[in-house]
């Protein structure tokens, strides 16, 4: 290349006004097809919108309602079980929060221990329903209750976090527990937590075949199966609520108890709408 030649121009002022015109214009008109548009589909997003919802409402209903039918179940086999239920779900809840449980976390829990004993649906009545102590033989079935339970909520996506309770919550520290013998942290932190609250509601409530204890005595038992049959961590945990929170649940009639669970089952399907106090503060309600 021996050289070139470079040239521009200028354009007239008027020109350049009705470049301006014709862009000021064009964007004019988009923004106002994009309102327009927006005005004429809201009423349509709006009802979109609202059907979404009402599903979503009617899904969580439904999930709950199936976890209270499956609750009710065996309820209806199982004396004071329904109570039961929901007291020791509360319990866990509450405990959990106290220990620092991730609030993520926290809904497994709280669907695992209201359908810890599901797999007593599978127990003959005469080994479920008898009122003294069971034999050898009688308690080897009844052990069965956890693998039954895992069965029964086999395939049902959304209540696969309820395994660990439902089938280790009668593990031992010691390793001396059942199904699987577990020992020490190979029992996950959900069962350890459960473990302790479900012996406690059963310690101090009345049974056919045995009276209730107080709260401290029941706490004094835990305290010392401590290492052995519970986590310590979770019994001194548990050391710091026991005592106010069995009185607001002593206190709760059942009616009570199945409105102070509804805020944890909306916290467990992660509704928008959910109260994000802490777990404990739906007892109280």
């Amino acid at each position: 290349m021996v050289g070139y030649i470079e040239g521009f121009y200028r354009l007239a002022p008027e020109v350049l006004l009705h470049q301006r015109e014709q862009i000021r214009n064009g964007v004019l008109m988009a923004a106002v097809s994009a309102l327009a548009t927006g005005v004429a589909l809201y009423p349509l997003l709006l009802s979109m919108f609202g059907h979404a919802t009402a599903l979503s409402d009617r899904l969580m209903n439904a999930n709950f309602s199936l976890v209270h039918a499956l609750g009710k179940s065996i309820a209806k086999r199982d004396i004071d079980t329904d109570a039961h239920n929901y007291r020791v779900t509360l319990y866990a809840a509450a405990l959990a929060e106290e220990m620092g449980v991730s609030p993520n976390e926290i809904p497994h829990l709280v669907i695992g221990a209201f359908l810890h004993d599901v797999g007593k649906i599978g127990i003959p009545d005469h080994i479920l329903q008898k009122p003294g102590r069971l034999s050898a033989e009688e308690f080897e079935v009844m052990k069965t209750h956890t693998l039954m339970g895992l069965e029964i909520i086999a395939g049902i996506h959304w209540l696969e976090g309820a395994a660990e309770v439902i089938r280790h919550h009668h593990e031992r520290i010691d390793g001396k527990g059942y199904p699987d013998r577990l020992a020490g942290e190979e029992i996950s932190l959900h069962a350890r937590i459960f473990a302790v609250v479900d012996v406690f509601d059963a310690l101090v409530s009345a049974r056919p075949y045995k009276a209730a204890i107080s709260p401290s005595e029941a706490l004094a038992i835990l305290e010392r199966e401590a290492m052995q049959h519970f986590d310590a961590d979770v019994v001194n945990a548990f050391n710091r609520i026991a005592l106010s929170l069995h009185g607001e649940v002593a206190r709760a009639t059942e009616a009570d108890l199945h409105r102070a669970i509804r805020p944890l089952w909306l916290r467990c399907f992660k509704k928008e709408t959910a109260p994000q106090e802490p777990f404990r503060k739906s007892i109280t309600r």
